[in-house]
């Protein structure tokens, strides 16, 4: 008679990670096809867990009938019916726009989140709306980087495999003049650190970290699926009634420009300028602010992660609103470098770049001094993505 012996514990643990890893795989697959399934209600709208999480993100990059667009505050106000979430709600022309972003959110906010999501962006239209003003300050504030921070997002873009080894080497060397946003996180600032040196063996420590740094990103991954998971069951809206419809840009934008400022709403604003400073008297300031802001630097780094994803994006940005800085003491001509410098930095990459300079001294264009855009900015801003994503956007 044969006796039996007992399962090696060894055997029976390892039976145990695989019956567990199954379940978690299987578990994520379901999470995913609901993410997908329910995008049409999450696209269009602004939350927390799409700016700081991944899952949303990468549902709207695998959805053919969505545009993401990335940018800062201008995508949250003002609520008019023409702001690209509420105008393409119910995918008008053909498609939902998906925006991320939050207050203060800049370039390289917007870089981490797309060497995040890597590969899943390979052949997909999306769109960046930048603030110009970003690009006119030596010495940007770093409040809103900070409150856009995305721990998730940046471990992510490290330890992922699309970027090489020397492009996220000088992003690293960009976050880390942020160390306030890596205090609570010495892991990631180790790993940045040695990234960021280029010495042989900071690498070799690198590549050492690579395993934890996967793990850690698992980790990161699970977390999000099951925060999706209670937004979508606790907050997510009924989806919108997709309809297309003709569209007549020239009767939508017409009737945009009617709602912007009043004449007596623009003088008094005016009225809050001194306007005893000489016209073009702060151009050399300015002139110093277009050439020395890192923002520039994270452009780059922006364009060319999406070079190497083999995304297809347009970049959007909004005028600098010249009929302010007029009475800033800023004149035309000196605004003219940024407009001269922005599509020059794009075209190196053959991407698209919009900047609507014609709007420069547009009143009715952008809210205030404010770079958010009035009804008539966001007509313009819609129509520009709709000719996009349709593929009528005229080369320059």
């Amino acid at each position: 008679m044969t006796v039996r012996k007992p399962l090696p514990h060894a055997i029976a643990a390892l039976l145990a990670l695989g019956l567990a890893a199954i379940i978690l795989f299987a578990a994520q697959r379901v999470l995913i096809h609901l993410e997908h399934a329910t995008i049409a209600s999450t696209a269009p709208e602004i939350f927390a867990l799409k700016n700081q999480g991944l899952v949303f993100q990468r549902a709207a990059a695998h959805a053919p009938d969505v545009l993401p667009i990335y940018g800062s505050s201008e995508l949250l106000r003002p609520p008019v019916p023409e702001r690209g979430n509420i105008f393409f709600r119910t995918a008008p022309t053909g498609f939902q726009l998906s925006p991320v972003g939050g207050g203060g959110a800049n370039v390289l906010i917007m870089l981490q989140k797309v060497g995040a999501l890597g590969s899943t962006l390979h052949g997909k239209r999306l769109a960046f709306s930048l603030s110009p003003g970003w690009f006119c300050t030596a010495k940007p504030g770093t409040h809103g980087y900070k409150g856009n921070f995305s721990a998730m997002a940046a471990t992510e873009m490290m330890f992922g495999g699309t970027l090489e080894l020397g492009l996220k080497r000088e992003i690293a060397r960009r976050m880390l003049q942020f160390p306030e946003t890596l205090e609570q996180r010495p892991f990631l600032e180790f790993a940045l650190r040695r990234l960021a040196s280029g010495k042989l063996l900071d690498r070799l420590v690198f590549c050492a970290l690579w395993p934890a740094g996967k793990i850690q990103t698992g980790l990161y991954e699970l977390e999000d699926h099951w925060a999706a998971l209670h937004h979508i069951r606790r907050q997510t809206k009924p989806p919108p009634q997709l309809q297309e419809k003709p569209v007549d840009w020239t009767q939508i934008i017409a009737k945009a420009s009617k709602a912007g400022p009043a004449d007596a709403a623009i003088s008094r604003q005016l009225s809050a300028i001194d306007r005893k400073i000489t016209a073009g008297s702060r151009d050399t300031g300015f002139l110093n602010g277009v050439k020395s802001s890192p923002a520039w630097t994270d452009l780059d780094l922006l364009l060319r992660c999406l070079a190497t994803v083999h995304a297809r994006p347009l970049i959007l940005s909004m005028p600098l609103g010249g009929h302010f800085y007029d009475h800033a003491g800023i004149s035309r001509s000196a605004r003219d470098e940024f407009y001269k410098k922005l599509p020059a930095l794009v075209g190196q990459y053959h991407f698209p770049v919009v900047e609507f300079q014609e709007h420069d001294e547009d009143p009715a264009f952008l809210i205030r001094q404010q770079p958010h855009l009035t009804a008539k900015g966001w007509a313009y801003y819609d129509r520009t993505l709709d000719d996009f994503f349709h593929g009528r956007l005229p080369p320059r």
